[in-house]
């Protein structure tokens, strides 16, 4: 068994190769990645208007807003496991899942560490953090597919969200492994123990969420694929040549003949004047002024068109949200079906970021000292719709498919589509027993001859 400080240089080492990737990444998603050829066809005085383009974090943005996690579950069971979401609460995850998704669209994979609570910490509420690929890095077992062991790197002197790795200097580190995890500091460049805290799982507290994994490459990767990317560059490229002729040609360029240079100005407010064009006076009657037509700028309008159909092709973006037309009409059925392949790609990531959550869940039971029972190898994630149709037309749907209790659903089912919380399907169903109690009461009162007799008062008292 390598030491803990051959570890952690092992690890850091694979984590450092990964970040000119991961950055790279991230500039996509930030805008402000700056191709190197910019520039190329245009003035270097000129290369300040190079341009970038948002869709990327359009397209990740888009993703992410739809994926929110209601609640954890035993298959077969209508109510949710209220210690899970309590737990879940607890830890303010409805923003901090929010992160770790984004992050596992951006660099194709995130990570989440779960600890037992500390002195100071909420007793029975286990500690779930969210972490970021750019300083935590897990290795995993290819056969069996767990970690087994994980470092995250990190400094109180670095800024967290920059993408180096932290100077020598200033570094700290944390060592995941099955039975301990042990914090290390660097002494002059060397790493040094300075604690370690049992744990004895068997297992590594750390569950890595990962994004568009393939049979033979499990360690994910960015949403924001080599042709979006691609796109992204041409688009740019575009906007800062249409910036470039805005500047140079847009204006109508003029030409004079038969006038001296004099004539035209000799400090820079006359010069200005001329080249605006609000006044041009000459003596010399051989003198011949005339324009060229400006440049035609809807060529460049018609390939950003292009361009954004292209990523709508490729990200199953809704045209409205690239911002061009289609030929379907503005209606609120033609919005949803232009929605559908963005739905559906929302469930596919709800369906693969909702096994790691659920490992988490599991991982908290361990953590508190907990046998995890068998029945927990059921446990799902519940999401939320990640369609938008009008709470009318779901109303309409669910009380077609109810029909007053002669349809295919029972209420209970039909209050969960509808989208209530286990709260306001309990309170329900109490307000459900109280009104059947007055009905009976009502009707009683009303039919005398429905009252019971007096044995059978009696007998039921």
């Amino acid at each position: 068994m390598a030491t803990y400080e051959k570890q952690v240089t092992e690890l850091s080492s694979l984590l450092a190769g990964q970040l000119a990737d991961l950055e790279e990444s991230a500039e996509y998603y930030d805008a402000c990645y700056r191709l190197e050829t910019i520039g190329l066809a245009a003035p270097p005085e000129m290369r300040v208007l190079s341009h970038v383009v948002g869709w990327p974090r359009m397209y990740l943005d888009s993703l992410e807003e739809r994926l929110d996690v209601e609640g954890f579950r035993l298959a077969g069971q209508s109510q949710q496991i209220q210690e899970m979401w309590e737990w879940w609460q607890a830890n303010n995850m409805d923003e901090e899942s929010c992160l770790a998704h984004l992050d596992a669209f951006i660099y194709g994979r995130s990570y989440v560490t779960v600890a037992a609570p500390g002195d100071g910490d909420p007793p029975g509420v286990p500690l779930i953090r969210v972490e970021s690929p750019r300083n935590f890095y897990a290795e995993v077992d290819p056969r069996t597919r767990k970690v087994k062991r994980a470092i995250r790197v990190y400094s109180q002197v670095t800024p967290p969200h920059t993408a180096e790795i932290v100077n020598p200097q200033d570094a700290r580190a944390t060592l995941y492994l099955p039975n301990e995890t042990v914090f290390l500091v660097s002494d002059n460049g060397a790493w040094r123990v300075e604690g370690r805290v049992p744990h004895n799982l068997g297992v590594v507290p750390v569950v890595p969420i990962y994004n568009r994994q393939r049979a033979g490459d499990r360690e994910g990767r960015s949403e924001i694929l080599p042709e979006i990317r691609a796109i992204t560059d041409a688009a740019s490229r575009t906007l800062m040549n249409m910036q470039a002729a805005t500047e140079m040609m847009a204006t109508p360029q003029r030409y004079i003949f038969g006038v001296p240079p004099e004539a035209l100005g000799t400090t820079d407010a006359e010069i200005r004047e001329a080249y605006m064009g609000r006044l041009l006076t000459f003596e010399d009657a051989e003198g011949k002024a005339g324009q060229f037509t400006a440049a035609e700028l809807r060529n460049f309008v018609e390939v950003l068109q292009e361009l954004a159909k292209h990523v709508a092709s490729y990200t199953g973006l809704p045209p409205q949200y690239l911002s061009f037309s289609s030929d379907n009409p503005a209606s609120a059925e033609a919005i949803r079906s232009s929605e559908s392949r963005l739905v559906k790609k929302c469930e596919r990531k709800a369906r693969m970021f909702g096994g790691a959550w659920e490992e988490v869940m599991r991982l908290c039971l361990r953590v508190l000292g907990r046998e995890v029972p068998p029945e927990m190898a059921r446990l799902e994630t519940v999401w939320r719709d990640p369609a938008t149709p009008t709470f009318a037309a779901k109303a309409d749907a669910v009380t077609k498919l109810y029909n007053n209790g002669m349809g295919i659903i029972p209420k209970e089912f039909a209050r969960i589509e509808m989208g209530f919380t286990d709260e306001q399907r309990r309170e329900m169903r109490e307000w459900d027993r109280d009104d059947e109690t007055l009905t009976i009461d009502s009707l009683l009162r009303q039919s005398p001859n429905m009252r019971p007799s007096g044995d059978q008062e009696i007998e039921a008292t």
